[in-house]
């Protein structure tokens, strides 16, 4: 199987859609593990992925003010690497959005959970401090 087929945000002659109003979890795309794959991968040897986001930006639910951060996502897949164009538009769909620090990094590391089924994943946000307090909230998923 070709690694690219299928996957519709880097296909060729296509304009990409930007969307900032609302998370859509139908952005993210995946493609096949080279860790999974005996051809590519004949030792079989384990593999993480680090994945570091610094220009996260949501708003304040209750101000609408905006908020920064840096989202930080750290897994072991197992049949699934999330595409990283798809992975930017899905979190650049958070821009206009109003959540909670908490919430957002949750519904994160849920939706990168159900697109990739990995064995373990963590995510990270580390927005800048508001009020004098930063927020780090940390969401973590291990299959058992």
């Amino acid at each position: 199987m070709n690694l690219h087929e299928g996957l519709k945000t880097l296909g060729e002659g296509t304009a990409t859609s930007y969307r900032y109003d609302s998370p859509d979890a139908g952005l993210l795309e995946w493609f096949p593990s080279p860790f999974a794959n005996r051809t590519a991968n004949p030792s079989g040897c384990t593999g993480t992925l680090h994945i570091v986001c610094p220009e996260f930006t949501c708003l304040c639910p209750m101000t609408g003010q905006p908020d920064f951060g840096t989202i930080i996502i750290d897994y072991q897949p197992d049949q699934r690497c999330v595409e990283s164009k798809s992975l930017k538009l899905y979190l650049g769909s958070f821009r206009m959005h109003g959540e909670f620090h908490e919430a957002g990094v949750n519904r994160i590391c849920n939706d990168l959970v159900a697109l990739l089924d990995p064995i373990w994943l963590t995510v990270k946000g580390e927005f800048t401090p508001r009020g004098g307090i930063p927020f780090w909230p940390t969401a973590e998923y291990r299959r058992t």
